[in-house]
């Protein structure tokens, strides 16, 4: 299967920071080749391309002189915010010798769980695309700890792939994309399921974490919102237009044959994060699966802190995700009435989108 130039407009390319360094050396003919390439796409092809780039950490512990990365968040925010400075000067003078400008967006979980500021992100990058100009988008690592916690944008670059509706995401990192047991690159993914999971994480070990598993779950999130996407070696030489020539031959191409999530049902799914959870009975769980509303007599027990209109998740017994959707009312509220009839649906089915079988986690 190929992707041709033409049937896309809109690229997101993740760049990892493992890209950008071999050792303690930061490799700027590598990242100039990486700029370069995209200003091309940009200029002579006129597409609309957004960088979800990191390495604001590792610019930083380069300036302070450090070997080893510091374990502690306040370390970790701290140098974020001195190499992001020197993240957006390398961007900036990479893309003027292109005759091309970049904005730098830093983003954090609040922004996509406010429906407000959330559609202000969107508005944001589609103006700076229609301008002509490469936005640069990163964790705000400086105040926000999960992406530190958890080590990567590839589930960033998604959410903005969904945000403004790309044609492509390119992840770009230091693999040829998902190894089969024999080593050998898997070409094409329709579905993300176990036997796929297996090869991001074949011991299941509690240490494996990250990596892989993490640009599996990106790719979900992709597939699912009607984006292809592809995971390539970025250390090869014009990876970005061997992808947009032939996507399957030049890494790893996660597509479904299916339509995609619609721009509210994709916020709904991953654009916010659950403020609680609730537990239902099968029978509840039987009709969320046939689009009906999720009522009060179906709900078995509640967790956590949220109030109506909050996006929460909803699972069955054995902990299996079934959908996300708006609360109808707050868990207090939830708390009182479970278990049995009450006149107001707790999620409407309208506000809710199924995820079992199709979610990342």
């Amino acid at each position: 299967m190929k992707l041709s130039q033409k049937n896309y407009k809109r690229v997101v390319v993740k760049i990892g920071s493992s890209l950008f360094y071999e050792g303690q050396n930061f490799q700027i003919a590598r990242f100039f080749e990486i700029v370069s390439a995209v200003s091309s796409l940009v200029r002579e092809e006129n597409k609309e391309v957004v960088i979800v780039s990191s390495g604001a950490i590792a610019l930083g512990m380069e300036l302070m002189k450090l070997k080893e990365r510091p374990k502690d968040v306040s370390s970790l925010q701290a140098l974020a915010a001195c190499g992001q400075s020197l993240l957006m000067e390398h961007y900036n003078g990479a893309f003027k010798k292109c005759a091309l400008n970049c904005a730098q967006l830093l983003l954090t979980w609040e922004d996509f769980n406010s429906r407000k500021r959330y559609l202000n992100a969107k508005n944001t990058l589609s103006k700076l695309l229609q301008l002509g100009v490469v936005p640069i988008v990163n964790e705000n690592d400086t105040i926000s700890t999960d992406e530190i916690k958890f080590g990567d944008n590839d589930r960033l670059s998604a959410l903005v792939a969904a945000l403004i509706n790309a044609d492509l995401l390119i992840m770009l990192s230091d693999v040829d994309g998902l190894l089969d047991k024999e080593s050998k690159v898997v070409r094409i993914v329709t579905e993300i399921n176990s036997s796929v999971r297996s090869l991001a994480c074949p011991t299941g070990k509690k240490t494996c974490v990250g990596g892989m598993i993490t640009k599996l779950e990106a790719a979900k999130i992709a597939m699912d919102s009607g984006i292809p996407c592809v995971i390539a070696n970025g250390r090869k030489s014009d990876i970005i237009g061997a992808v947009l020539q032939d996507a399957a031959g030049s890494g790893t191409l996660f597509v479904s044959g299916e339509a995609g999530l619609a721009a509210r049902e994709r916020w709904i799914a991953f654009g916010s994060k659950p403020k609680g959870k609730i537990i239902v009975d099968s029978g509840a769980k039987s009709a969320l699966f046939n689009k009906k509303s999720l009522l009060s007599v179906g709900v078995i027990a509640v967790e956590g802190n949220f109030e109506a209109g909050d996006v929460v998740s909803v699972t069955d017994k054995l902990g299996e995700e079934i959908c996300r959707g708006k609360a109808g009312i707050s868990s207090r509220h939830l708390e009182k009435v479970k278990g049995n009839r009450f006149e107001k649906e707790i999620i409407h089915r309208n506000n809710l989108v199924i995820l079992q079988g199709l979610s990342p986690s």
